[in-house]
């Protein structure tokens, strides 16, 4: 059974902030009815109360959905809801030119005309802040709030306003559905850049990758590039000498066999250096990437005196687990540390997101993951844990017997 808030851990930045982003809209909607049309019904009473509550929650209702579908427009997810804009925009011209001639010249006194006013600002700028989300260019938006106080006003001197009174009916239409409409294109904004800082995150990591690829490439053209033209050539030139049954042809295959295994031995070097790794430099970099990417790091504990082969097993585990939570989870802290206990050397790497690696591979050696990792750690009898601890933690425990290693000579 999943966890309570299991669903909210396990989102993603961008995610968390999209879901935050768009239940902000629906309790604009809940705030319009509570504060609005239930102010209303209790100052207006029934019937006419009820009927501005009604017409709220109408409102609030459509304010909802259309704020829904013009966030999933932003994010790609569907066309632009033009249809829904547009009745939004009809809706809310209508209650609000209802509630102005019910403010002016409906029954009950000055109870009425509150709650009436109440309606009339309330639905004005939650509707224009709604219907800024859905515009395409952003440049439209002062227009469409223009366009609502300058409604607002014809409608009040069409309704026998005075002309301090439209102009007050305008002012305070323009502020509140300029603050709205700023709002919601500021969520907007806010929410654009939240996934492109994680598009851009990602695109790092793909870099990374593919920079280290070249430079394996690069080393493995410079060690192999020109023994295998040699080889290629002398190739050429015992065959020439053999079809003229000249001894040297002899000399020159013994040549090429002799390339070629010096070319083995250098690739050998080669991929032994590139899988190797080195603990200190590992946690130096970890730490430096994950503050480079927004996650507080802290690690504890020293490499110097571990032998060579412990520091590449651990260095592994550092490696993988620091890519893991940059790629797979939503961490804001991340602790690698290093110790001594029982005869063995512990490395653990705690991190809060709970996404770190719990259901997926882990990128490493040869796409295997954690099982790369518990081949090389195999290799001088280490054991590797990993899994969610804790509330909304993952963890990686890598261990190494130190008699296994010899550490405890050098350690001692």
């Amino acid at each position: 059974m999943r966890r309570p808030g299991g669903w909210w851990r396990g989102k993603s930045t961008p995610a968390k902030v999209e879901t935050y982003t768009r239940w902000s809209f629906h309790f604009f909607g809940v705030t319009e009815v509570a504060a609005i049309g239930v102010a209303a019904l209790g100052q207006a009473g029934s019937p006419i109360g009820v009927w501005l509550l009604l017409a709220v929650c109408v409102h609030a209702a459509l304010m909802m959905v259309t704020a829904s579908r013009a966030l999933d427009w932003t994010r790609g997810r569907r066309e632009q809801p033009v249809r829904t804009l547009w009745a939004m925009a009809a809706v809310s011209a209508a209650i609000a030119t209802a509630a102005l001639a019910l403010s002016e010249y409906g029954p009950g006194g000055e109870d009425v005309e509150a709650a009436a006013g109440a309606v009339f600002g309330g639905v004005t700028a939650f509707g224009a802040g709604t219907i800024a989300l859905g515009v395409g260019d952003r440049r439209r938006v002062p227009a469409v709030i223009g366009g609502f106080a300058g409604g607002a006003g014809a409608v009040a001197a069409l309704l026998g306003l005075s002309a301090t009174a439209t102009l007050v009916t305008m002012l305070v239409v323009l502020l509140g559905s300029g603050f709205f409409a700023f709002t919601a294109m500021f969520s907007v904004w806010l929410l654009d850049a939240v996934y492109e800082l994680d598009a851009g995150r990602e695109t790092r990591a793909r870099l990374a990758v593919a920079e280290e690829r070249l430079r394996f490439g690069r080393d493995l053209h410079d060690v192999l590039g020109r023994n295998l033209a040699v080889i290629a050539l002398k190739s050429e030139l015992a065959v020439q000498l053999a079809r003229r049954e000249r001894p040297e042809a002899l000399e020159q295959m013994v040549e090429v066999q002799r390339i070629a295994q010096e070319s083995q031995r250098e690739v050998r070097d080669v991929v032994r250096g590139y899988r190797e790794a080195d603990l200190g430099v590992e946690l130096a970099g970890a730490k430096g990437v994950l503050t480079a990417a927004g996650i507080d790091c802290e690690v504890t504990g020293e490499a110097d005196g571990l032998p060579g082969e412990v520091q590449s097993a651990l260095g592994w585990v550092v490696r993988e687990a620091t890519t893991n939570v940059l790629r797979h989870g939503d961490a804001g802290r991340c602790v690698v540390g290093l110790r001594l206990a029982e005869g063995r050397v512990v490395l653990t790497v705690r991190n809060d997101g709970v996404g770190g690696g719990a259901d997926g591979p882990v990128p490493g050696h040869g796409g295997s993951g954690l099982a790369g990792l518990r081949e090389r750690l195999a290799a001088v009898d280490g054991t590797l844990e990993a899994g969610p601890v804790g509330k909304g933690e993952f963890r990686v425990v890598a261990q190494v017997p130190l008699a296994a290693s010899g550490v405890s000579e050098v350690l001692a």
